[in-house]
């Protein structure tokens, strides 16, 4: 399974956000310290926002937030939510002449199932345990 850059940069982001203890930071300060292209990030942000990962808010006081406690949040139900459609394989009926008997498709789906099983396991807080380096690493004060 290959996880998209999309998907990856979202986890960081959300990352990054429960090492500032859920003070609000802005999406400069995100990109800059993730190493995420500002443009890129303005889409993840809409998305996780759209998806209710993240609240945003305009102004003094504002900038990005996690919309629940780190520990809510589900690094499998993230990575559905931003992969989307998560087929290892498409099929074409027309131009596969094993299609009505493969069984490849059963066998994939269930490896992509077992995949996510593990991610279910392990939540945003999990991924910042030992938060030291990582604050270090991020410019985190």
């Amino acid at each position: 399974m290959r996880l998209t850059r999309f998907t990856d940069n979202s986890l960081r982001t959300l990352i990054y956000l429960a090492l500032n203890n859920n003070n609000g930071v802005t999406i400069s300060e995100v990109s800059k310290n993730c190493a995420i292209p500002r443009n890129h990030l303005v889409k993840i942000v809409h998305a996780l926002s759209k998806k209710k990962f993240i609240i945003t808010t305009r102004g003094r006081g504002g900038g990005l937030k996690l919309i629940k406690p780190a520990n809510e949040l589900s690094v499998g139900n993230i990575v559905r939510a931003m992969e989307g459609q998560l087929e290892v394989i498409k099929c074409f009926t027309p131009l596969c002449p094993i299609a009505p008997t493969c069984k490849l498709r059963n066998v994939l789906s269930e490896a992509m199932e077992a995949f996510l099983l593990v991610l279910d396991k392990y939540t945003i807080a999990d991924l910042i345990i030992d938060e030291t380096p990582l604050r270090k690493l991020l410019g985190i004060a």
